[in-house]
């Protein structure tokens, strides 16, 4: 089982919202930081939004700040985006991704564990 399995994605218009799933199973579940990356045609892969593994810290990409928001629920091994007003270069695939560690980092390196992505399209 791939440890980490997103869904959510989809085609959505211009100021519509969107909300990305992230199951988290095996190793992962536990004590382990989250993080929301995205890349977008022809660009590399972008830090979106990160948490602890306790939920009590998290940081945004200055892009995505006051629109997306990152949450996590342990007792259900699910990491969530909650993502509202898109535009069109939000259009992107996202990945769920894990590390062993407890801390966030906003750097893709750093992460042991990626899902497989999941296609966000938003039309103008």
């Amino acid at each position: 089982q791939a440890p980490l399995v997103e869904s959510g994605g989809g085609l959505v218009q211009t100021g519509g919202s969107l909300r990305l799933s992230c199951v988290v199973s095996g190793r992962t579940r536990s004590g382990s930081a989250m993080a929301w990356f995205r890349q977008g045609p022809g660009k590399g892969r972008e830090f979106v939004a990160t948490i602890s593994g306790n939920g009590f810290r998290i940081a945004y990409a200055d892009a995505v700040t006051g629109r997306f928001t990152i949450s996590r629920d342990n007792a259900n091994s699910t990491v969530s985006l909650q993502m509202n007003s898109l535009k069109p270069e939000d259009t992107a695939v996202y990945y769920c991704a894990g590390r062993k560690y407890l801390l966030t980092s906003t750097n893709p390196s750093d992460y042991d564990y990626w899902g497989q992505g999941t296609q966000v399209t938003v039309s103008s």
